[in-house]
């Protein structure tokens, strides 16, 4: 053997990929799921240990982490869990819902192709079929499913790059996706009727983008994100639909 590593340099480039992003993704499990605690500060080298990865991915999924908002660094070096105040969850939220209101108007003025709107239609129509049977953790799942996929739709119906990729980079901060409260509504005898005034707001949106009705559009989507606020409250309300929500013990409350 010559010492030579002749692995072609994609191959390496890809491990190394697929190394930081999982690192990134035992991580964010950690912290989501209560094993790493607000304001704890991160070790390197035990996340090594824990996740059974190198220190160069491992470095790479911290400050990918820290972009994400769930750690921030500290003044003696490293990074440490973050917490998160109501205000900042409202603002996240509220900051979509700007994101997604624009990206409506867009795809109002700027006209939408007949495949987006079926695929649209379709996301519609799956929603309605779900809201006619039982509420139950696997329909709470498949509304997930289908709700994330036509926020990414309206996203990419905007014909803009740039927002698109603005609405998937909050999205990614804590508690602002389009189905963050979701699943822990099962425990609300609410939900039904929040699930249904969410769907109004979902039909009513497409109707004034196929209008081509841009400001009607905007301030639909920017008041359907409203619910997420409202869903928030609920969550916050409820001790056990708190215990239930993933991530809820980074959550600060606001004083009383």
């Amino acid at each position: 053997m010559n010492g030579i590593d002749d692995t072609p340099a994609s191959t390496r480039a890809g491990s190394a990929a697929s190394q930081t992003v999982k690192a990134q993704l035992g991580l964010r499990e950690l912290i989501l799921g209560g094993e790493l605690a607000p304001g704890e500060r991160i070790s390197e080298l035990g996340v090594v240990e824990r996740l059974g990865v190198s220190r160069t991915p491992v470095r790479a999924a911290l400050m990918r982490l820290q972009e994400e908002g769930l750690l921030e660094p500290i003044p003696s070096g490293g990074y440490a869990v973050r917490s998160f105040s109501e205000n900042e969850i409202r603002d996240s939220i509220e900051l979509r819902g700007t994101l997604e209101g624009l990206a409506a108007r867009l795809a109002a003025e700027r006209g939408i192709t007949h495949s987006m709107f079926r695929d649209l239609h379709d996301c519609i129509d799956e929603i309605d079929e779900l809201l006619v049977g039982e509420l139950s953790e696997e329909t709470f799942s498949r509304y997930v499913e289908a709700n994330g996929r036509f926020h990414r739709l309206l996203a990419a119906a905007s014909d803009s790059e740039v927002v698109a990729r603005q609405i998937e980079k909050v999205a990614t901060l804590p508690f602002a996706s389009a189905s963050a409260f979701v699943v822990v509504q099962s425990l609300d005898p609410r939900a039904r009727e929040t699930l249904i005034v969410a769907q109004a707001q979902h039909r009513a949106v497409l109707e004034a983008i196929e209008s081509r009705e841009g400001a009607r559009a905007e301030a639909l989507m920017r008041e359907h994100s409203h619910i997420a606020h409202q869903n928030l409250k609920r969550v916050l309300d409820n001790q056990r639909a708190m215990t239930r929500l993933i991530g809820g013990n980074l959550i600060r409350r606001n004083p009383r």
